[in-house]
């Protein structure tokens, strides 16, 4: 029963984010992130708990992302290599400081970490804590990269125009809420049986 039902599974998940991400695209096409001040915050919380709610309430993508071998959750947190990208638009004058390099290299050492994580054998015998000191780190960056946003914003929102256009607006509506719920989720399985796999 399982070997039927997990195909479906992720089949759910892989059109569940693909409609994300029109949805994200279309956020940023029409200029949603443009509307005031505080929009891009509000609508990256509120679409962080959306995702949270399909997640959690959608019995194939939950059974699917609680049944995965976890290193699947852990390998999305390579896209945060992402952060390469941030440096170069601080050499180029597109994004402030604060946000480039401090959330860039933060993002760098986590997809790093999430790398070394991913190559661990499974008969380590301290994985699990590894895989939990590794989600702790890479939770807080993530929560610190938003909250530097924030505060740029208020202050300077012309400086985060970059994240409010195409391609890098996806990263507070498509890539950042992914991120924050797998860290949720994977936090979750290390305390569980399951989270050996």
């Amino acid at each position: 029963m399982l070997a039927q039902e997990q195909p479906y599974s992720w089949r759910a998940i892989r059109t569940f984010l693909l409609a994300w991400l029109l949805g994200a695209v279309f956020v940023s096409r029409f200029g949603l992130l443009h509307r005031s001040v505080p929009s891009p915050q509000f609508l990256l919380v509120g679409m962080t708990a959306l995702f949270a709610l399909v997640v959690w309430r959608v019995p194939a993508i939950h059974n699917a992302l609680w049944n995965c071998d976890i290193r699947v959750l852990i390998g999305v947190h390579v896209s945060r290599f992402v952060g390469l990208y941030f440096l170069e638009l601080y050499n180029e004058g597109r994004l402030p400081y604060d946000f480039a390099v401090k959330g860039g290299i933060g993002d760098i050492v986590v997809a790093t970490l999430a790398l070394i994580v991913l190559i661990m054998p499974r008969q380590v015998p301290f994985r699990r804590q590894a895989i939990q000191i590794w989600n702790v780190i890479g939770l807080i960056d993530i929560l610190f990269v938003v909250a530097t946003a924030a505060r740029i914003n208020f202050s300077n929102p012309a400086s985060l125009n970059e994240l409010r256009t195409l391609p890098m607006s996806l990263l507070p509506t498509f890539l950042v809420p992914i991120i924050i719920v797998t860290h949720m989720i994977i936090a979750l399985r290390t305390f569980t049986a399951s989270s050996s796999r």
